[in-house]
């Protein structure tokens, strides 16, 4: 062989090493000081959690003779949880800026590229699992999802919406861009004008191997031109949307700031509400008789105003984000207080990737208790996402992904901000220090 092409051939190699995660032997025994049964919202000491091909086999009390398998993790020293799941994620590309033209001077390459650190650091921060709910460049977190699910790189399971069907300049378009720049076709691909183009979106997002459907129902924040409060799509439109995906075993997602917007979604049969900003009473008591999920992205605001202003993104952007900040808080904590269901979403890539688990500390703020702010980001957003036999919860059956903390989150909801180690379907991504 010649030599060149054989040195060449060795880097390749290496470089897959390093990237791929850290492979558990198939039988894993892990030592968990305490473990949290967020079922029964109970600590349960000293237990040993037997894993075998990437799923728990068993949980049962440490005993002398526990320490068996292949290889042991010892958390003896820290309070292990289910691995955490965001229902409001954006990993590729770049995080938000002040550069309007930042997603066109982009490409898809670079976009996955740029997923792919994003979802090592949303792992390492202790998310193990995602629904990542729009990119600009159709499919590109498709490919991200296979990628990881082959195992080719790390991060967490994905969910993924493909594209954001949204109508012409609204929501889920890229705006406010100089006459002379043209938004290219494949960030185009989910706008939709009518009933028929909707449902023919929604197949093409499904055939192209998207994993659920999401709406853009009103307007946005960070889409210049467009009102939050506005709807953009009927209550007619967003049901061919549920239609189109509930043929295909699959469900709706809806991005909806305004209170007439959350109400045509509802009406509709789409499963969350995205952001919900302007949600009234009407809409709360919709969402109860349907059961629709509210997702509140209820800690980045902070991280706009701070960051935007100091960065000098546009004074539109910065309006629009202080009349909806205040006003969403209020109004999740009457979501809370009257019990419609909450799962736990942030919008990381507004803000950067990692930092998902400052947002229990203001769900905790704003009503819940941290077991219920917990609840939000295991077993009910597994549920949510229809996926409560696979995640969730540290239970025989479920895949393998576990977190450990210092502390007791239950008293500082905050230790979940620092996560010490990381298991993802029985690979080991972060150690902890035995102590």
């Amino acid at each position: 062989m010649n030599p060149i092409r054989a040195k060449f051939l060795v880097l390749i190699a290496a470089t897959a090493a390093a990237l791929a995660p850290a492979a558990l032997a198939d039988t894993v025994m892990v030592r968990a000081g305490r473990m949290l049964d967020v079922d029964q919202g109970a600590y349960l000491a000293d237990r040993a959690i037997r894993i075998e091909d990437g799923r728990i086999a068993s949980v049962t009390p440490w005993t002398a003779s526990s320490r068996s398998g292949d290889r042991f993790v010892d958390w003896s020293a820290y309070t292990v949880l289910p691995g955490l799941i965001d229902l409001h994620t954006h990993l590729v590309g770049d995080i938000s800026s002040a550069d309007v033209n930042a997603p066109l001077s982009s490409s898809a390459a670079r976009d996955a590229l740029m997923g792919v650190a994003h979802a090592r650091t949303t792992l390492e921060a202790g998310f193990t699992a995602v629904r990542d709910v729009g990119t600009y460049r159709a499919l590109v977190d498709v490919a991200l999802r296979n990628a990881i699910n082959a195992r080719q790189i790390e991060g967490p399971c994905m969910f993924v919406a493909g594209a954001y069907v949204t109508a012409p300049g609204g929501g889920g378009e890229v705006t406010g861009l100089p006459d002379a720049l043209k938004v290219p076709a494949e960030m185009r691909r989910g706008v939709a004008a009518n009933e028929a183009e909707v449902r023919q979106r929604v197949r093409e997002l499904l055939a192209g191997g998207a994993d659920f459907i999401k709406v853009i129902a009103t307007g946005a924040v960070l889409t210049a031109g467009t009102t939050p409060s506005k709807p953009e799509f009927t209550e007619q439109e967003i049901r061919a949307a549920v239609e189109e995906a509930a043929r295909a075993g699959t469900f709706v997602a809806a991005h909806a700031h305004g209170a007439e917007g959350i109400k045509n979604a509802v009406r509709a049969g789409v499963r969350t509400i995205e952001h919900g900003s302007y949600l009234d009473d009407e809409g709360i008591q919709l969402m109860l008789q349907h059961g629709t999920w509210l997702v509140a992205d209820i800690y980045n605001g902070d991280y706009i105003k701070e960051v935007g202003t100091r960065d000098g993104w546009p004074e539109e952007i910065l309006r629009k984000n202080r009349e909806t900040t205040d006003i969403q808080r209020q109004n999740f904590a009457k979501a809370v207080k009257a019990g419609v269901r909450i799962g736990f979403g942030t919008d990381s890539g507004v803000y950067p990737h990692g930092d998902n688990a400052r947002q229990f500390a203001y769900m905790v703020e704003y009503g819940m208790t941290p077991l219920e702010a917990i609840r939000s980001a295991t077993t009910n957003a597994a549920a949510s996402l229809g996926r409560s036999q696979e995640l969730g919860s540290i239970a025989p059956g479920k895949f393998a992904n576990i977190i450990a903390v210092d502390g007791d989150p239950l008293e500082d909801v905050r230790r979940l901000e620092h996560v010490s180690g990381v298991i993802w379907k029985g690979m080991l991504v972060k150690q902890g220090e035995p102590r």
